[in-house]
């Protein structure tokens, strides 16, 4: 039977440690507070966000919520997210996404300040990531680095495969396992042979966006498959990108969906808050 990587637990570890920290903080009179804007009301988006508000009330973050109609104009957004970037007692702030057809996702991302950057979207947290300085790192890879360093695996000097090239997790995960000494391959859509490329991987990635698309076809006996996608299959049960019961005989480690990556993506954003508001001391 391979490792099951518990996401919860990790999840529920880290949340502990933050909760102690936070209370620190206050007693030096320093306050934590995010503020969660979201445009719409997504189903999705909406479960996200009432997750987030109730991860800020455990550890003891203040949570200003804006939930704005569909029909908030790109200006209007705009100017809410300038206002907050100019409060003292914000230290970060996180627009939901996706947001409407009608607002440019870009320009949301790039207007927040870049220290309340908490989703590590900006491109100036981005930059950072790529040249190894300080900066906000996306929550979903930054959540995965400590699902592996927590349950004991080590990267350096691994073969890393990640499936997926995007900017919320492909691209910043490669950065991330480079960092920690990995040695890594980026695959996606074009890749020819990927499931030969797929098999050389100690640590598996998968953030493809299909379900259950990754069989024991693309896994060398023995790797640590990390889980990203999250699904609902036919019979409207979650389910990830990775087809679970196929793959877990042949891996030595595998995360479950739900229960593996998803709950650490909440964690990383606590924690990036509260990296804020100790910065800006």
């Amino acid at each position: 039977m391979p490792q099951i990587i518990n996401g919860k637990e990790i999840s529920a570890q880290i949340k502990e440690e933050l909760k102690e920290k936070v209370a620190a903080m206050k007693e030096e009179g320093i306050s934590v507070c995010l503020a969660v804007i979201q445009v719409g009301d997504d189903p999705a988006s909406s479960v996200y966000v009432g997750n987030k508000k109730k991860a800020c009330a455990y550890i003891g973050i203040t949570s200003l919520s804006y939930e704005l109609p569909e029909e908030t104009t790109q200006e209007e957004l705009l100017k809410l997210i300038e206002e907050l970037n100019k409060r003292e007692d914000v230290n970060g702030i996180l627009v939901q996404l996706p947001v409407p057809e009608h607002i440019d996702e870009d320009a949301v991302i790039r207007a927040i300040a870049p220290e309340k950057d908490v989703d590590g979207f900006h491109p100036q947290s981005v930059g950072a990531l790529c040249i190894g300085q300080k900066g906000f790192v996306s929550c979903t890879p930054a959540g995965i680095i400590q699902l592996l360093k927590r349950s004991g695996i080590e990267i350096a000097g691994k073969e890393c495969v990640i499936i997926g090239r995007s900017n919320i997790v492909g691209k910043p995960m490669a950065l991330l396992l480079l960092r920690e000494n990995g040695t890594v391959t980026v695959t996606h859509s074009r890749t020819k042979n990927l499931k030969e490329v797929t098999k050389r991987a100690d640590i598996l990635v998968a953030a493809v966006g299909k379900p259950r698309m990754i069989t024991r076809e693309y896994v060398k006996e023995g790797a640590v498959v990390i889980d990203v996608g999250i699904h609902r299959n036919e019979n409207n049960k979650l389910c990830g990108d990775v087809d679970y019961d196929d793959v877990a005989p042949v891996c030595s480690a595998i995360t479950p969906v739900p229960g593996g990556v998803g709950p650490m993506t909440i964690a990383m954003l606590m924690n990036n808050c509260v990296e804020s508001a100790a910065l800006r001391q």
